[in-house]
């Protein structure tokens, strides 16, 4: 798979999950043992969230969204990069964003005074996940690797630093606003996008 890295990712993320990287091909650690851990980290993120710890969870949404980039750096330094670990990344990576989602909208729920803030955590969700999808189709259906334009668009990484900012802020309601709009706004971009790309009948 093609990878594409959001404008986080490339000016930030990057800058610190590369040395991260390179110090953990010196250890036994794995990709996948790392893509665990990644994903555990995000468990605890949620929870913390939840449990109304909105500045260390902010923080954390963060840090996962860079650790999130070690294991593909590591297997590429040992050698080890598999088809299993790229399908146990992208599915973990899933459970990720939703544990900590979830844990937006139970703060939201716990202490904001908005409207159904359980509708916009579903919405939230369901965008974000439209928008892993959207990019895994496009990427097993065309023939020639789509631009990165097409995948640029709220992007995992921005995704990840806006849902960051907000929970810091206190502000998960009007975050998960945002993060479902983006998304939608991003899955029906690619979709407008890619049409011209399609050969017609």
């Amino acid at each position: 798979m093609a990878n594409y890295d959001g404008v986080v990712s490339r000016h930030l993320n990057r800058r610190l999950s590369r040395p991260a990287a390179r110090a953990l091909a010196r250890t036994p650690a794995t990709p996948n043992a790392v893509t665990l851990f990644t994903l555990a980290l995000s468990l605890v993120t949620g929870a913390l969230i939840a449990a109304g710890w909105e500045i260390a969870g902010g923080l954390l949404i963060q840090a996962v969204s860079v650790v999130d980039g070690v294991d593909g750096e590591l297997a590429r330094l040992k050698a080890m990069t598999t088809r299993f670990g790229a399908v146990l990344d992208a599915v973990t990576d899933r459970y990720a964003d939703a544990a900590m989602l979830a844990g937006m909208t139970v703060y939201a729920v716990r202490f904001e005074d908005w409207p159904r803030p359980e509708v916009a955590g579903v919405l939230a969700l369901g965008a974000a996940l439209s928008v892993s999808y959207s990019r895994a189709r496009i990427e097993a259906s065309m023939a020639t690797a789509p631009s990165d334009g097409l995948f640029g668009l709220a992007s995992r990484d921005v995704r990840s630093l806006i849902a960051a900012a907000g929970t810091i802020a206190g502000q998960c309601y009007w975050t998960l606003v945002v993060l479902a709009a983006a998304s939608a706004l991003t899955v029906a971009w690619r979709l407008v996008a890619l049409r011209p790309q399609v050969p017609r009948p």
